[in-house]
C-alpha cells in the first residue's frame, strides 16, 4: 500500500541515477544575488515593498467593499471634491423630484441617499442669478420699447445684486437652519438630523422651479408673473417642509410652527423680493413724473404774470 501511495515523495529518475553514481557528491543550491539580497532582508525583519502595495491595495479594495470614505479635513479640496463627484441622471432626478414633490416623500431619503453633493446647487444658482438678471433687463428693454428719447443701457449691476441674494440665501439659511436642529436635538431626543452638506443640496435644488417661472417673468403681464411667483412658491416650499418636517414633528409645537412659519415666508421673501426688484413696472412711474412737471412751469408762470 506504500508503495503505491500517490501522495508519497518520489525522487526523478535522473536525479535518483546521479545521486547512485556518486554518493560521496555534496548538492549545492545556487542562488542568484536578488534572491539572496531579499532572504536576508526578510530574516533581518523588512517587508518588500511589493507587500506594502498589496497591503495599501487590499485596505482599498477593503473600503470599497465596505461603503467607507476616507475622510479628509474640511479646509482641503479633496473634502469637497467629493460633493462633485455626481452622475448626470443623478442630477436630473433631484431636479425633477424638487419641481415635482410628493407627499409623504422625503426629499433627502428618496433622491439623496445619505450622498448630497454641490455640483447641482450651484449650477442652479448661477442659472438663476444669470437667468434674473437677463430677464430683468430683456423686461425693462420691452416695457420702454417705443418711448422717445430711450436708449438701452444694460445693466449689469443686476448680476451682482441677484448673486448676493441667490447665494446668501442658498448658504446662510441653510446654515441658521443646520445650526438650529443641532440646537434642538441636544435639547429633545429622538428627532431626525441632517448634515450642512444635506440641507444646503435640499436649499439648492428646491430654486431650481424658479428658473422657468424667471423667464416667463420676461413677457409684461403682472398676472402672469403673479401667477409663476405663487406656483413656484407652492412646489419649492412643498419640498422644503416635507423635508424638514421629519426633524421638528417631536418637537413642542410651537416650535413646530415656528420653524415651518420661517421656512416658508424666507422663501416666500426671496421669490417676491426678486420680482420687485428686477420686473417693477416702472414705465407707470415715468409719465406721472413727466406731467407734473409742466404744470409746475405753468403754475409758477402764471403765478409771475399776475403778479407783473
Amino acid at each position: 500500500m506504500a508503495a503505491n501511495d500517490p501522495f508519497q515523495f518520489q525522487e526523478f529518475e535522473e536525479a535518483s541515477s546521479l545521486l547512485e553514481a556518486d554518493r560521496d557528491a555534496t548538492t549545492i543550491t545556487i542562488d542568484d544575488d536578488d534572491t539572496k539580497a531579499e532572504k536576508q532582508r526578510m530574516a533581518a525583519g523588512f517587508i518588500p515593498d511589493g507587500d506594502d502595495e498589496d497591503r495599501l491595495a487590499s485596505d482599498d479594495k477593503t473600503e470599497l467593499l465596505s461603503g467607507q470614505k476616507k475622510s479628509a479635513p474640511f479646509w482641503t479640496f479633496e473634502y469637497y471634491q467629493q460633493f462633485f463627484d455626481i452622475e448626470t441622471h443623478h442630477v436630473r432626478e433631484r431636479i425633477i423630484g424638487s419641481m415635482v414633490p410628493w407627499p409623504r416623500k422625503n426629499f433627502i431619503h428618496v433622491y439623496l441617499r445619505r450622498n448630497p453633493d454641490l455640483y447641482g446647487p450651484f449650477w442652479i444658482c448661477t442659472t438663476l442669478v444669470f437667468a434674473i438678471a437677463i430677464s430683468g433687463n430683456i423686461s425693462t428693454f420691452l416695457c420702454k420699447l417705443g418711448k422717445p428719447n430711450y436708449k438701452y443701457t444694460p445693466e449689469f449691476g443686476k448680476v451682482t445684486i441677484a448673486a448676493t441674494a441667490i447665494f446668501s440665501y442658498a448658504w446662510l439659511v441653510p446654515l441658521a437652519l443646520w445650526g438650529f436642529l443641532l440646537w434642538r436635538n441636544n435639547k429633545a431626543m429622538n428627532l431626525v438630523t441632517y448634515s450642512f452638506m444635506e440641507i444646503i443640496c435640499v436649499y439648492g435644488y428646491s430654486l431650481a422651479i424658479y428658473i422657468p417661472a424667471v423667464v416667463l417673468w420676461i413677457l409684461p403681464y403682472e398676472w402672469l408673473r403673479w401667477c409663476s411667483i405663487m406656483v413656484a412658491l407652492c412646489l419649492s416650499g412643498s419640498v422644503l417642509v416635507m423635508t424638514f418636517w421629519p426633524a421638528v414633528r417631536d418637537d413642542h409645537p410651537k416650535i413646530i410652527i415656528a420653524t415651518m412659519l420661517a421656512i416658508v415666508i424666507l422663501n416666500a421673501l426671496l421669490a417676491v423680493g426678486c420680482k420687485v426688484y428686477f420686473f417693477s413696472k416702472l414705465e407707470t412711474l415715468i409719465p406721472v413724473e413727466h406731467a407734473a412737471v409742466p404744470e409746475v412751469i405753468k403754475t409758477t408762470h402764471a403765478a409771475a404774470t399776475h403778479s407783473s
